[in-house]
């Protein structure tokens, strides 16, 4: 389970909006009359005077779930969840509507929320987001829902804007890196994509401690584009490349009939591994596999050799 927060001025559209859709189904209601969208938009607009400085009073949520729970989630069931969520978010002491919505795959309903609650106070968002993910995760657990595992499931096809980008960006940098061997590889390669790499630094100081990827106006710290992509663990990936890069280059000069490598010399990505040398190159870009590990410990050894050699 997901939520999406989004927060409005007017409530009339956002009212209109979950129930004038087709088949949506008001399941559950507090707080406001029910006569029609009118006298829900009015419920909500006269507990609003009640603070009228608040400029932003509407808290529109989309509650996600998966597919696969698609057989579990009856209205009773959904509307016990919502009303989990907005309990633990701090929504319990004001008006609402739970309006559940068929025109998608999965399972959502849509809950439109009066920030002002039933005593006249505003109804704090600090730390909203991470509140919002903390305690998703947490009613996900309780109820046995299903945990999608990495970036399965998602509709690419039906991303827009900022997290279209953001998938964009994602694959762009999961080819680039099984090629790459260094920053200045990397950058070369995504900027064939039309993205730019961006270093965060600490302070007024040189030391690099996180890294930002552009596109179309749209930017992403590494790691919220994915856990593996921060900063530290690219350049981990990229050293590792290299290393194996510089193996199977002595392989290779040693044995030329057989393999083949060509390193270009302004972006260093591998043209051309023959034979067995392209299943290494494979195993390496996820970190696993038995022959790049042995090619590792190769040229570790001859690491240990040549420094042995200078004392």
């Amino acid at each position: 389970m997901i939520a999406k927060i989004v927060q409005g001025q007017g409530f009339r559209a956002a009212v209109n909006y979950v129930l004038d859709k087709k088949d949506a189904d008001l399941l559950y209601a507090e707080g406001v009359r029910l006569k029609d969208n009118a006298s829900i938009v009015q419920s909500f607009v006269i507990q609003c005077k009640l603070r009228p400085n608040v400029k932003k009073p509407v808290a529109h949520i989309s509650l996600d779930f998966s597919v696969q729970d698609k057989g579990r989630l009856t209205d009773r069931f959904m509307v016990n969840v919502a009303q989990e969520y907005l309990q633990k978010m701090g929504y319990e002491n004001t008006q609402f509507i739970v309006v559940r919505h068929y025109d998608t795959e999965h399972p959502h309903a849509h809950l439109i929320i009066n920030r002002i609650d039933n005593d006249g106070r505003r109804i704090s968002d600090q730390n909203e987001k991470l509140r919002n993910s903390r305690i998703c995760m947490e009613l996900t657990k309780k109820h046995g829902l299903y945990i999608a595992v990495g970036k399965e499931n998602v509709k690419e096809h039906r991303l827009k804007g900022l997290d279209k980008v953001k998938y964009e960006i994602y694959h762009a940098l999961k080819s680039a890196l099984s090629i790459c061997r260094s920053w200045n590889d990397l950058k070369s390669e995504l900027s064939k994509a039309g993205i730019s790499v961006e270093f965060r630094k600490n302070g007024n100081t040189e030391k690099i401690q996180g890294v930002k990827f552009c596109k179309d106006h749209y930017e992403f710290n590494g790691s919220k584009i994915d856990r593996a992509f921060s900063y530290s663990k690219i350049t981990y990936q990229l050293q590792q490349n290299a290393e194996l890069i510089a193996v199977l280059s002595s392989q290779g000069n040693a044995n030329k009939s057989d393999n083949a490598v060509t390193v270009s010399s302004s972006t260093g990505t591998v043209a051309s591994l023959m034979g067995d040398l392209l299943n290494v190159m494979k195993a390496s870009s996820g970190n696993t596999g038995n022959n790049a590990e042995q090619l590792r410990e190769q040229s570790r050894r001859k690491k240990r050799r040549k420094k042995g050699r200078r004392l």
